[in-house]
């Protein structure tokens, strides 16, 4: 079955967000654009989280409001480190299968610094250790690079991101699976780089709000025999999905 998605978006506790992000009106607006699943957004910020595990309830790694709208736990986090006497600065989307695993993934950030003050929090690790520290956790956290080719803050960012994947994650290359279009580019414009030929790509709003012109501006459908999060996962390790401008 076709599920339009939207897994990156934020709350009320990110920078430059609507105060006025909440999960109902998140669903609420969802409904109206036609959107199936969407992202909880910043699952890293523990207020977020707090209203995450008091108004959802989890079943197959999807949680559902009192109402069975699902939402998958997400959140995006920032890179900014030095690689090779250059600045680098990379945004990441980052999916977890359980309210247990992201409960470890707060244990594990608190460790590299804050994660209380913005939703999208920075941290000055290199895009390995993200790997090595998800990886350290559950082999079923996924990482996406964010809005690819976003000049400031994406992987192939010409101000300051890399010029390859291996570049950036030397061997860890191999762990990424989706590369994510979004904001400066379209799935069309990245199917005519044939490097990124062997990596998915999905679309998302990357919405800093609940209003439905802001979501679902771009989505991804998952083609799934039913809605866990065992099947999305594997849908974005073995290309079955789909986005608005034709099947990947």
């Amino acid at each position: 079955m076709p599920i339009i998605s939207d897994l990156h978006i934020h709350s009320r506790f990110s920078r430059a967000c609507s105060n006025a992000i909440t999960l109902p009106k998140l669903e609420q607006y969802a409904r109206i654009k036609g959107i199936d699943l969407l992202g909880t957004g910043d699952f890293t910020h523990p207020k977020w989280f707090e209203e995450i595990k008091k108004t959802l309830h989890e079943r197959e790694g999807i949680l559902y409001s009192q109402s069975r709208f699902p939402f998958l736990l997400t959140g995006e986090i920032s890179l900014i480190y030095t690689h090779e006497k250059k600045g680098r600065r990379v945004h990441y989307v980052l999916l977890a299968p359980s309210i247990e695993i992201v409960r470890q993934i707060h244990e594990a950030l608190l460790k590299k610094g804050r994660i209380d003050y913005d939703g999208r929090p920075i941290f000055g690790f290199s895009s390995p250790e993200l790997v090595d520290l998800m990886h350290s956790i559950s082999p079923e956290i996924e990482i996406i690079p964010a809005h690819v080719w976003t000049p400031h803050f994406a992987i192939f960012g010409s101000l300051s991101g890399f010029d390859s994947m291996e570049e950036c994650f030397g061997e860890k290359a191999k762990y990424i699976h989706a590369l994510e279009t979004g904001m400066s580019s379209d799935p069309e414009m990245n199917w005519r780089v044939s490097y990124l030929d062997k990596y998915n790509l999905v679309s998302f709003s990357d919405s800093h709000s609940f209003w439905p012109y802001r979501l679902g501006r771009e989505a991804t459908i998952f083609e799934l025999e039913s809605l866990n999060y065992k099947n999305i996962i594997k849908a974005i390790r073995d290309n079955g999905l789909e986005n608005g401008f034709g099947k990947n």
